[in-house]
């Protein structure tokens, strides 16, 4: 794990003012969200609208 806290620290470093800070509100938004133990409600949505997608890029 550390080593992807090094990796995210170096990145934030390197890009851009705006997408880093986008990138930081993301990290947050999911450590609140594995704080109270809602991660699973986000994974079961996603794994609910793959089939959703996949069907509208086939339809067209």
């Amino acid at each position: 794990m550390e080593a992807l806290a090094e990796t995210l620290d170096t990145k934030l470093r390197q890009w851009k003012p705006d997408v880093a800070e986008q990138v930081r509100q993301y990290v947050a938004a999911i450590i609140e969200m594995a704080d109270q133990d809602a991660l699973d409600i986000m994974q079961s949505k996603e794994v609910t609208q793959e089939p959703v997608d996949w069907s509208e890029k086939n339809d067209n």
